[in-house]
């Protein structure tokens, strides 16, 4: 009987996706191009939040979006009904954007007329949080009706991000979300994450939003 072969696999799966991120990276960093991973399960209320974002900010930063979904454009045409460029990316069944989606999406935008693009991201709290776009900042949002228990369930999600908002606390009391307990267990994941509680509808909290993504940007460019 033949020897056996046992082939060594000498590179991580993941590489090819890394090298591109790290190009992806490199290129918005020579840019003054700060890119963001905005990350969430479906009807966490990623795309209101970034309309009421282009709208308060519009004088001060302009912003390019990258929709990912499985199908469909309405997101993207939601986008540009705030005044922003916005392109559509559809992932042909995946659940997440990779590195090359990224660039393939960034190559459709005028990015030397963007301070800011965002990667809206496939709703999932599992697979974005995994490949490697090229972003500089991981965003994720979890919605009050969600439950606080979230960061136990899916941990990786919340180890990854730069910061976690909470939207929807305007209804909050419907639901039963204990914001010290989900605090908790966001620290067990992330313990110094920071952790803004938002309304997109009524506005609570967005100020502290805001101010995070203008002194990101600056940080980015310093």
């Amino acid at each position: 009987m033949d020897e056996l072969r046992v082939i060594q696999v000498k590179e991580h799966v993941f590489a090819s996706n890394a090298r591109n991120a790290d190009d992806v990276r490199e290129r918005c960093h020579k840019q003054g191009l700060l890119l963001i991973n905005l990350m969430s399960s479906p009807g966490a209320g990623k795309t209101t939040l970034l309309g009421a974002t282009i709208d308060a900010l519009h004088d001060e930063i302009a912003f390019g979006i990258i929709e990912a979904d499985v199908d469909s454009a309405v997101d993207a045409h939601t986008i540009r009904e705030h005044g922003a460029q916005a392109v559509q990316v559809h992932t042909g069944g995946m659940c997440h954007l990779d590195a090359g989606m990224c660039d393939q999406g960034l190559a459709e935008l005028d990015c030397d007329s963007l301070d800011v693009a965002v990667i809206e991201n496939v709703g999932n709290l599992i697979c974005p949080a995994e490949f490697d776009t090229g972003a500089s900042a991981k965003v994720m949002i979890l919605s009050t009706p969600e439950g606080h228990d979230k960061p136990l369930k899916y941990p990786l999600m919340f180890q990854e991000s730069d910061v976690v908002l909470v939207s929807k606390i305007d209804v909050a009391p419907y639901f039963d979300f204990d914001m010290e307990q989900f605090e908790h267990n966001v620290r067990l994941r992330n313990k110094d994450v920071p952790i803004i509680p938002v309304s997109a509808k009524t506005g609570e909290g967005m100020d502290v939003w805001y101010q995070w993504l203008r002194d990101r940007l600056s940080a980015w460019r310093s």
